[in-house]
């Protein structure tokens, strides 16, 4: 398909969350999508795309991950589309570990030990940070928390506590940009912490939490990635066959647990 074939008809949306290292997967199912051509390049003419963090871990090649949607941002954006990325909790331990791991400039041993270990436990690998560079940082660094577009309020995790950062979007991606980019480690090791949050939405009142949510932040939908799909509904990860719709249909989770044998969605909205 060449980029003007792709450009006729109704323009398209697609959400996609947490590739964790797995840039071949990644590149596959764009592909299947006629989002990409057989070299990795943009064809998805005015179509959306938005990837929902948790591009690092648990997977061969984070920084792999990251140089590719960081192309096809330029490339998508040249062509008529769009390509956008969310930072989520492991952007913010790999940025964590990289500026903080060894000898913070607070010079808190204890909050280094503890970006170092967390970052071990959950799959990191040595291999990312050695390639990580400045120009990667920066555009970690300035990605947003929270995207509204359209209907849809687009978050990394299933969790409420973006408020803590402020009421606004606006507010709430300048804190979290503020911090990972800042020299205070604790404030660093709080957007760990409080992305890793989860499960907001499951209880009894978790459609009343999402609908208050969405009058603070926009949209009529949530759309978030993180807390696996198996996880969530108690499914086997190879038997996950596409996102999950709870609280009332007002969120929607898309990680089917790639990391842990489930697909990787991508899904058209």
């Amino acid at each position: 398909m060449t980029p003007d074939q792709a450009s006729t008809g109704p323009s398209r949306r697609f959400v996609l969350s947490d590739p964790h290292g797995h840039v071949d997967e990644l590149l596959r199912v764009l592909a299947e999508a006629d989002l990409v051509d057989t070299g990795g390049h943009w064809v998805g003419g005015d179509t959306r795309l938005f990837v929902l963090g948790d591009f690092f871990d648990r997977g061969p090649d984070g920084v792999g991950v990251v140089d590719l949607i960081m192309r096809l941002e330029g490339e998508a954006l040249a062509g008529g589309g769009k390509v956008a990325a969310l930072v989520g909790n492991h952007e913010a331990l790999t940025i964590g570990v990289r500026r903080f791991g060894s000898m913070p400039p607070t010079g808190d041993s204890r909050l280094a030990q503890m970006f170092a270990s967390s970052w071990l436990r959950n799959g990191g690998l040595t291999s990312d940070q050695e390639r990580l560079t400045d120009d990667h940082l920066a555009w970690l660094t300035a990605l947003p928390s929270i995207i509204v577009d359209d209907d849809l309020l687009l978050l990394h995790s299933d969790t409420v506590e973006y408020l803590a950062w402020g009421a606004t979007v606006d507010d709430i991606n300048a804190a979290v940009s503020a911090a990972l980019a800042g020299d205070d480690a604790g404030d660093a090791w709080m957007c760990w912490q409080r992305l890793t949050d989860r499960y907001a939405f499951m209880d009894a009142d978790g459609s009343d939490v999402a609908r208050d949510l969405m009058t603070t932040l926009g949209g009529s939908r949530i759309v978030h990635g993180h807390s696996i799909i198996p996880d969530l509904t108690g499914v086997a990860p190879a038997q996950v066959r596409g996102p999950w719709s709870y609280a009332d249909e007002r969120v929607l989770a898309i990680d089917g647990g790639l990391y842990a044998g489930g697909p990787l969605l991508l899904v058209e909205l």
